[in-house]
């Protein structure tokens, strides 16, 4: 008996360890991820410096967004699909480095064209980095997987947050040129990048080994995966069109609605990029604790109360309903991907791809589409349709359930 405890305990030993071993793993694709997404905030963040030194309308405004976001949008799926079949572990730093060429040529452009193609770089890095880095945080989730994917994505969500505050403390007052400075945490992303890539590379040949003969076969028959991927993309759209109407136009509300400053403003954005955050790090283990669907359900559909007031409050209440907007919103994405991912076993990388990819695409087409709409209508008309968006989280009624929830 003795012996048969000790067995059972050198497994347990075995698993422990190696499920210690990859928390850093996970907490550096948080770091990288927070990285490449404090750069990409940089834009947005400095749309009212642009917009004031280069004369530009708001439909231009959208359009630097849209190719931003378009590059995006078009590669990660591609990028997803390859790497699946062929993983590429130092592509993530590659990225990075494309990213970083991207800021340079940002900080220097003089002419509309160029920050177009200066944005497109910058989305064009973050198209390499998202597939591959979603692959690797479910390689170290040891079975926990919307649990890594809330700690990659939180990463993000905590750069986009960060992202307009470092722009209001260096860009603001230095102007363009201070875009420079985000140079250096493009190249605090290569060095974390590589290292990380060295684990991923030395963890390929266990990978592999461990791979059965036989593809895992997918959960459901394939005109129903068919039938609840356009579901699932039906709630993304929801999700990151109302949340475009936010990140590219929230400070323009508040400085044409309560005369806010752009410093003042910006610090508002803030609070609802910290919020998004917040709710990032519940949606994964929200998930893996009570199932996908219940909170992909909530997320999506709980959140129209708020965003139906929020065009008609005041100051104070304009802000405090952006945060439990952030909040529930934002716990979707995990649940989502990782739904996906269980729906379509053995594509980590198309999925990830496909899910990022679209929400990018979703964000493009919708800051131009509103931007559009603001020049036509008023700033004011966007935050009123738009309100009415998260009502599509109905559709979640219609998700099969593809396993139990985790007992513990």
């Amino acid at each position: 008996m003795e012996r048969s405890a000790v067995a059972t305990a050198e497994p347990n030993s075995r698993r422990t360890a190696a499920e210690a071993a990859v928390l850093p793993v996970l907490l550096g694709l948080s770091l990288s991820h927070l990285l490449n997404d404090m750069i990409q905030a940089v834009l947005p963040a400095i749309y009212p410096l642009l917009k004031e030194t280069y004369a530009l309308s708001f439909t231009q405004i959208g359009l630097i967004t849209l190719a931003f976001q378009a590059t995006g949008s078009i590669l990660q799926p591609a990028v997803g699909f390859t790497t699946d079949r062929h993983p590429r572990p130092y592509s993530l730093a590659v990225g990075m480095g494309v990213t970083l060429v991207g800021l340079v040529l940002l900080a220097h452009a003089a002419t509309f064209p160029l920050l177009l193609a200066a944005a497109a770089l910058v989305g064009t890095g973050s198209a390499v980095f998202h597939p591959e880095a979603s692959r690797l945080a479910r390689l170290a989730s040891g079975g926990r997987h919307g649990f890594a994917q809330s700690v990659f994505q939180v990463g993000g969500n905590l750069g986009t947050a960060l992202g307009p505050l470092l722009a209001a403390a260096v860009i603001v007052p230095t102007g363009q040129r201070g875009a420079l400075w985000f140079t250096l945490l493009a190249l605090g992303g290569i060095v974390v990048l590589a290292r990380l890539g060295g684990w991923y590379r030395a963890h390929l040949d266990a990978r592999r080994a461990r791979r059965t003969a036989a593809p895992p076969a997918a959960p459901l028959p394939r005109r129903q995966v068919v039938t609840t991927l356009a579901l699932l993309g039906t709630l993304i759209f929801s999700k990151h069109f109302y949340l475009a109407s936010l990140t590219s136009y929230y400070t323009f509300f508040l400085i044409e609605k309560f005369g806010f400053s752009v410093r003042a403003a910006q610090l508002r954005l803030f609070v609802f990029l910290f919020a998004v955050a917040a709710g990032t790090i519940l949606g994964g283990p929200l998930g893996d604790r009570f199932g996908r669907k219940r909170v992909i359900w909530f997320s999506i559909l709980g959140v129209a109360p708020f965003t139906l007031a929020l065009p008609h409050a005041n100051a104070f209440w304009t802000v405090a309903l952006t945060i439990p907007i952030g909040l529930i919103l934002a716990s979707a994405f995990p649940a989502i991907l990782v739904y996906g991912q269980e729906l379509l076993p053995g594509k980590v990388g198309l999925v990830a791809g496909l899910f990022f990819g679209f929400a990018f695409g979703i964000a493009a087409v919708g800051a131009a589409l509103l931007g559009r709409l603001a020049d036509h209508a008023g700033i004011f008309a966007v935050y009123r349709i738009c309100g009415f968006l998260p009502l599509i989280g109905l559709v979640a009624a219609f998700l099969p359930d593809l396993r139990r929830p985790r007992a513990g």
